[in-house]
């Protein structure tokens, strides 16, 4: 095994390399899809493209066996303006691979494919499919939410995001609110009109202090932030009539959307429009066979308080991936090459402690 893992190393390691130095901003992926389809297609693996995912699946694939998924995404987020370096030059230095995506969630991508490589001849008693999706990092339609229906049924997944090897086995629901306060116009210099900002930080007042019940062993509170408030205002002798801001909630397993939505509405004046009720808190049971060969290989579990592709699946699912994501989305960003080789070498462990369990 040994030759053969140094070979899928040195492969992932020159694939993030392709990636990083071609841009795939969400929605805008065709790129590294196409590399990404180069790569399988190259080793006379068949490729099925469904938008700008790229799906893979074992050799000896049998519809009668259950079937783990390997997962991560593609997509980058805009580089962070206050880059030092190219962010589109996979440089390596002090051991360390530079670019944007290389930690977010290329080491994890390119870990997974070369896994998937590893397994495709493989006869266990699981199927191995390998998915590099799309259009994570705005929770958008055309990514993992596209292709569940054309996969086969998945009895668990492997998600590839940055945990530094750990196992992130729940992860917080996140659900974008738009509220709404509405006052009436009028003339500043003779205080005329109801003023709509001054109504609406009563409400973000409450945002800001309230603090809830239920609180999970894994992830800990719920909490609310404002992050965004306007008017329409483009005078400053103008009472605002409308305020609007914007409030990030990332929500434990205790409670729904539909329960924190109540709540809110019960305490605030202004009106409170979830834009999406999708991503909701996930968890893999701590007995599942993934979770427990994890801990029999010496890794540790905890709740991540980020949200990723796992809230958009309907079967249980494992966060864990190479890198750090205190890396994630930062100005130079960067992954170990030796987060990479580690990261491929415990995956294969992963799987095959679950196939042989």
């Amino acid at each position: 095994m040994n030759d053969q893992l140094t070979i899928l190393q040195t492969a992932a390691v020159a694939l993030l390399k392709q990636l990083i130095a071609t841009p795939s901003f969400s929605k805008e992926e065709d790129k590294t899809a196409l590399l990404l389809e180069t790569f399988f297609t190259g080793r006379q693996i068949p490729v099925q493209r469904i938008g700008n995912n790229v799906i893979v699946r074992n050799k000896h694939y049998d519809p009668g066996k259950p079937t783990l998924l390997l997962n991560s995404h593609h997509d980058t987020v805009k580089p962070n303006p206050q880059y030092t370096k190219d962010p589109f030059s996979p440089d390596v230095e002090d051991g360390k691979l530079f670019g944007l995506g290389s930690n977010d969630a290329g080491g994890c991508l390119v870990s997974l494919a070369a896994t998937f490589l590893y397994f495709y001849e493989h006869k266990g008693p699981y199927n191995v499919i390998f998915a590099a999706t799309a259009e994570e990092e705005i929770s958008g339609t055309g990514g993992i939410e596209l292709i569940i229906n054309d996969l086969p049924p998945i009895a668990a997944a492997i998600v590839g995001e940055p945990t530094q090897m750990q196992m992130a086995v729940a992860e917080r629901g996140l659900m974008v609110i738009d509220c709404v306060s509405h006052g009436k116009a009028g003339h500043a210099a003779r205080n005329e009109g109801e003023n709509a900002l001054y109504k609406a930080l009563k409400d973000i007042e409450w945002f800001r202090s309230y603090q809830f019940d239920r609180v999970s062993d894994l992830l800990g509170p719920s909490r609310m932030n404002v992050t965004v408030i306007e008017t329409e205002n483009k005078a400053h002798n103008v009472v605002p009539a409308v305020c609007r801001f914007v409030v990030d909630t990332r929500i434990n397993e205790c409670y729904t959307f539909e329960e924190v939505l109540e709540i809110i509405r019960t305490h605030v004046d202004s009106e409170v429009l979830p834009r999406s009720t999708r991503l909701r808190s996930t968890s893999i049971a701590l007995d599942h066979p993934l979770v427990k060969a994890g801990i029999k290989l010496g890794r540790t579990y905890y709740g991540s308080p980020t949200t990723s592709d796992k809230a958009l699946m309907p079967f249980p699912s494992l966060k864990m991936g190479p890198g750090d994501s205190a890396r994630s989305h930062t100005a130079d960003e960067y992954i170990y090459v030796k987060e990479i080789e580690d990261g491929i070498a415990l995956y294969i462990q992963l799987i095959n402690e679950v196939q042989n369990g």
